[in-house]
């Protein structure tokens, strides 16, 4: 086999769990005030179909992204020199998920993290390194390096109806999102949500229910920055603590699903951890 088949198969599996990542996020019920099979959660302008639809047309954009993570890796460029090409294959991906959902975000978020960890994943093969989670997750961190200065740098001195939600929540509150756990190598994910699939699926817990669970560890853990948009601070801290107790008390999937009926009344949405679900589960894979 070719060095230039190696690269491509590399590039195209990475591309396809990237793909299947938002297929099995969106697939997993229960997910309180999600889209799931059950239901469309706290959002009336999309529902299962709309996020199969979204993600049916991305997977090629996932191969691009990995594709340009290993041709960094292979000219031994750092990192944070890749990220400016990433970012102009999620805003064409961004585009695509648009025109499958007439305008609808169903993915932005994942189009972000799980851009970045492909091209993480590509970066590494292309340095004929062992591409496992941990370093994934850390040659993510660094090629976000800077990202929250740049990103957030003019939310000091934009006017109150100029600012994005983001930073918006960014100047209220100092609270980073998607931008800072990725800046971060993805803590989240790294210290609770992938121990925590993995102890449930060595325990013998079906997929489905592994992962229903690992949403509720991250959902324990993550300053969600869509419920705070939607709501306040304090319904996200309530969230969390929420969150703790059905794990500290070992609650189990019929609390969850009284929990998802309450968040859709309450319009409650932890969208950004449903993100990094997705995320969980790629490098679960990995």
């Amino acid at each position: 086999m070719t060095i230039t088949m190696m690269k491509m198969i590399t590039n195209k599996i990475i591309g396809t769990l990237a793909l299947e990542a938002m297929l099995v996020e969106v697939s997993v019920t229960p997910k309180p005030g999600l889209v799931d099979r059950n239901n469309s959660g706290a959002h009336s302008d999309m529902g299962f179909f709309t996020f199969l639809k979204s993600a049916a047309g991305l997977r090629s954009c996932f191969e691009e992204f990995s594709e340009a993570g290993h041709a960094g890796g292979t000219k031994n460029f750092s990192p944070d020199k890749i990220f400016p090409y990433i970012r102009k294959i999620g805003i064409e991906a961004e585009k695509i998920m648009f025109d499958s959902t007439n305008g609808i975000n169903t993915h932005k978020g994942e189009i972000f993290s799980l851009g970045v960890l492909s091209a993480s994943a590509g970066y590494l093969a292309g340095m004929k390194q062992n591409i496992n989670p941990e370093d994934v997750m850390k040659t993510a961190g660094m090629m976000c390096k800077g990202l929250c200065e740049r990103d957030f740098a003019e939310a000091k001195t934009k006017s109150p109806e100029q600012l994005t939600k983001g930073e918006r929540i960014y100047r209220e509150h100092g609270i980073t999102g998607i931008r800072g756990e990725a800046e971060s190598g993805y803590p989240v994910v790294r210290y609770y949500a992938l121990p925590a699939l993995r102890k449930y699926i060595a325990d013998g817990l079906c997929l489905n229910d592994s992962l229903v669970m690992t949403l509720i560890h991250i959902m324990a853990h993550n300053d969600d920055t869509n419920i705070i948009a939607r709501h306040d601070l304090s319904v996200c801290e309530e969230v969390k603590e929420r969150s703790r107790d059905i794990i500290m008390n070992h609650g189990g999937i019929d609390e969850i699903r009284r929990l998802d009926d309450e968040f859709i009344k309450r319009n409650i949405s932890p969208s950004g951890s449903a993100d990094l679900l997705a995320v969980t589960y790629f490098l679960f894979t990995l």
